[in-house]
């Protein structure tokens, strides 16, 4: 299931190829693209798992840019 999403604060193109590489990792995602200058990100996961993966991108992002946020 691929879902956009609306970011805000992703300061620079290097923290948002850091959040996507980290997201990527996460058990169920098949793909992801963070995209600093739209401030979106794309993920494709298995559906069953969309919830609690959107909770650890979430907690990625904060830990690499402390003012990243994906706007649900």
């Amino acid at each position: 299931m691929k879902k956009t999403y609306k970011m805000s604060g992703v300061d620079c193109a290097n923290c948002a190829a850091k959040m996507e590489s980290e997201i990527s990792k996460l058990d169920g995602v098949r793909s992801c693209s963070v995209n600093f200058m739209l401030q979106k990100l794309i993920i494709d996961a298995e559906p069953d798992k969309l919830g609690g993966i959107i909770e650890q991108a979430a907690a990625i992002c904060r830990k690499i840019d402390r003012h990243a946020e994906i706007l649900a």
